[in-house]
Formats: C-alpha cells, sequence, structure tokens
C-alpha cells in the first residue's frame, strides 16, 4: 500500500469523524452552548490527579474514579467519546479561574456549590452530598472530636475552600496551614506537621481507603459539602442538560452503578442521586 493510500484512508476517517461530530451539534439548538462544545475536537474537562475514589491517575497514567466516570458519561451526552476527553488537572484554587478563563469547558472535581461560586460560574447539581469532618492519626491521640477541638491546634484545610472558610469564620484560634491539593494535607497528618485535616467526607474517604492502618475520620459532619459539575456564568442551558443528564442516569441506574463502583463501600448509601437545585434562568 502507497502513502498516498494511506494518506487518504487517514483523510477519510478524519471526515467520517467530524460527520459524526457534527451530527451530535445538530442535535442541540442553533447558537446553543452544547452546539458549540460538540463542534470542538475535544471537551475539556477539569478533574482532580490526587483524590482517592473520586479522581486519581492508574498504574496507565489514565485519571479514574467516581468523577471521570460522571466526567464521561455527561461527555457521552455531548458526542464525546473517552478519546475526545482533554483532561486538565485542577485544583482547590484555580477552579474558578479556569472556568472564566475558558481554560476548561466543565470542572467535575469534588467541587463544593456555594453561593459565593455561583456568583461567578455555574454550578449544576448536587450528584453528591457530603460533609465535613476531621482526619487524625489512627487511634485518635488526641481525643479530637470535631472543630471545637482545634482551638489552638494546627489544622490542613485546601486553600479557597468551604472548610478553610469555616474554620476562619467559626475557629479563627485555630492555625489553619492551607495547600492546594489533599495529598500534600495527607502528608502534612502523617510527619505530625498538623494535628488534623479538615475536608468533606468523601474526600478523606480515599485517603482512609489509600491507608487505613495510618489515619482515621472522627466525629460527625458539621458542614454540608453538596459537590456539583462547574461550568461558565453564562452557560445557563449547559447547566440545564447537565442536570437532564442526571437525571437520566439515575432513572436509568448509570448513575448508582458508578457511585457502587467507587464510592458505596466507604461512603454506604444506596447511590440515589440527592435532590437538584434549579439552574439560574439567566448568565448575568
Amino acid at each position: 500500500m502507497t502513502v498516498r493510500f494511506f494518506s487518504l484512508l487517514l483523510a477519510l476517517c478524519l471526515t467520517v469523524a467530524a460527520a459524526a461530530q457534527g451530527a451530535y451539534a445538530a442535535d442541540f439548538p442553533a447558537g446553543s452552548t452544547m452546539a458549540r462544545l460538540a463542534k470542538a475536537p475535544t471537551l475539556r474537562i477539569g478533574v482532580k490527579y490526587d483524590q482517592p475514589l473520586f479522581g486519581m491517575r492508574n498504574l496507565s497514567g489514565q485519571p479514574e474514579g467516581f468523577d471521570i466516570d460522571l466526567a464521561t458519561l455527561i461527555a457521552g451526552k455531548l458526542g464525546f467519546p473517552p478519546d475526545k476527553i482533554t483532561w486538565v488537572e485542577t485544583s482547590a484554587p484555580n477552579r474558578e479561574p479556569f472556568l472564566q478563563q475558558n481554560r476548561v469547558d466543565l470542572v467535575i472535581a469534588t467541587y463544593t456549590i456555594t453561593e459565593k461560586r455561583r456568583k461567578v460560574v455555574n454550578q449544576a447539581g448536587p450528584y453528591l452530598v457530603g460533609g465535613q469532618v476531621l482526619m487524625v492519626k489512627k487511634g485518635n491521640p488526641q481525643r479530637l472530636t470535631g472543630p471545637q477541638d482545634l482551638v489552638n491546634k494546627k489544622a490542613c484545610v485546601l486553600s479557597g475552600s468551604t472548610g478553610q472558610n469555616y474554620m476562619m469564620t467559626h475557629y479563627p484560634s485555630a492555625t489553619l496551614v492551607p495547600f492546594d491539593v489533599v495529598s500534600k494535607c495527607f502528608e502534612a497528618l502523617k510527619n505530625g506537621s498538623v494535628d488534623a485535616i479538615v475536608s468533606p467526607n468523601h474526600v478523606l474517604a480515599g485517603l482512609v481507603k489509600a491507608d487505613p492502618d495510618g489515619v482515621e475520620m472522627v466525629g460527625v459532619p458539621f458542614l454540608s459539602e453538596p459537590i456539583g459539575v462547574g461550568m461558565s456564568r453564562q452557560a445557563v442551558d449547559l447547566c440545564q442538560f447537565v442536570l437532564d443528564v442526571l437525571r437520566a442516569a439515575d432513572a436509568d441506574g448509570s448513575y448508582a452503578a458508578i457511585y457502587a463502583r467507587h464510592v458505596k463501600p466507604w461512603l454506604g448509601g444506596e447511590g440515589k442521586l440527592p435532590p437538584l437545585d434549579p439552574c439560574p434562568t439567566t448568565g448575568a
């Protein structure tokens, strides 16, 4: 076979792929965010790479976890197979900037829904609701039970997180040690630099899975943590589209399957989608 033949074959494959992508774009209303995204060569999704159960690189270097499977499901409904997803590593401080700077199309990264964040980005969901708790060394040598016990102690938090804001507001005498990723908090706890980690239970559950003999969660959740899918503030139609995808996944069992695969052994529950918040009516 000649080089010309392979060139023609490649051109044909690209034409077919482009036509298929165009077909998805045609399925959405003209001028909609979904139609615009469906015409792009890839869908850019911000995820975490250091979050056990939700977003981690496997031995092959590919991301996997609850958020990854959910992102893949949503991408598929927009017409993007797994090999047409561009995964972009994000951390707690850069999720809003990445959306505002158009560096990603979606953020699916244990992204807690807050009114403050919804003033600058859209957040569709929640697709899971957890709660802030403490993580300590196994055996809880300091007998910590909640944030009230962190007065005059060191607690690691994620920069820009709801946990950090809560502690600064309600327990200002606690010494907070902020990091951009939870894996750094984990190391700080293990080496004794901090007394505890303050973070949502769905985030910390993965660390317990990774080191069940070294760490544990204590106390009861003291702050609700609903997590959702982030997108541009102007993408009101995309917000509604994501809610529709989540409802369909809940109805056909695919949401429950993703939940059971990744987090049910650690968080319990039956894998039912929580009640969804309405999307805004305008992007103003």
